[in-house]
């Protein structure tokens, strides 16, 4: 992928499809933002809106031990084989505590994204809820968790929300999103995992030179991505 900063426009849109309970959105987020903040550096804008994704819809509100709940899915040694991912988030940066995250439903979190992004928040949120799954130990799905999280990012809850988070869960079924996260620039161009930054940078420069095409176009091999219900920890 080639880059070239005379030709960037100064204003590019990025949806970025995640879920709260996603230790590899987390870290692509993370990757992400340090590759956005050098296109904003170098003069260009980028938009970026964070869209809803569940890979556990069916997960109670009330919240259980994270490493119980993928106990079931792997096996007992999850502990261990949680290992890869923690290391991963290290390297940049992040604090993963499998052994005190809380596994819940995430569809009120997405709507507290869903508000914060109208009040131009919405990246802010998405990391403080991040932040507070995998590192704070705190349950994502407990009403006043939500209102203590809205609070200190600066966000105000008006109780809205639900129906534009169904609209995007449907969205991304339609798309044939099925692992997350996944970056799409101008509703045309896709990259999808956790990828290095280096690879979101050039992304990134992609899409600004070939903006107006109609495809959309996968620009990368898939990354680590947790995908149908499930993350390879």
């Amino acid at each position: 992928m080639s880059g070239i900063a005379a030709r960037l426009p100064t204003y590019m849109k990025v949806e970025i499809f995640s879920d709260v309970a996603c230790p590899w959105c987390y870290i692509g987020h993370t990757r992400f933002a340090r590759a956005a903040e050098r296109f904003r550096a170098r003069g260009g804008t980028l938009e970026v809106t964070m869209r809803p994704f569940q890979l556990s819809p069916e997960a109670p509100a009330e919240g259980e031990p994270l490493l119980d709940a993928l106990a079931r899915k792997f096996g007992p040694d999850v502990a261990r084989t949680t290992g890869r991912v923690v290391e991963a988030a290290a390297g940049d940066g992040l604090e993963l505590r499998f052994d005190r995250a809380v596994s819940a439903n995430t569809f009120e979190a997405h709507r507290l994204v869903e508000l914060a992004s109208r009040q131009g928040r919405g990246e802010e949120m998405a990391e403080r809820l991040f932040r507070a799954h995998f590192t704070d130990g705190l349950n994502v799905a407990d009403p006043d968790v939500l209102a203590g999280l809205a609070a200190e990012t600066g966000v105000r809850d008006t109780g809205e929300g639900a129906a534009e988070v169904r609209e995007q869960l449907d969205r991304a079924a339609g798309l044939g999103i099925s692992g997350v996260p996944l970056f799409l620039f101008e509703e045309k161009f896709a990259v999808s995992g956790a990828q290095p930054e280096e690879t979101f940078a050039a992304a990134i420069d992609e899409v600004a030179e070939r903006t107006g095409q109609t495809p959309v176009t996968l620009l990368a091999a898939p990354g680590e991505a947790c995908d149908d219900g499930s993350c390879a920890v």
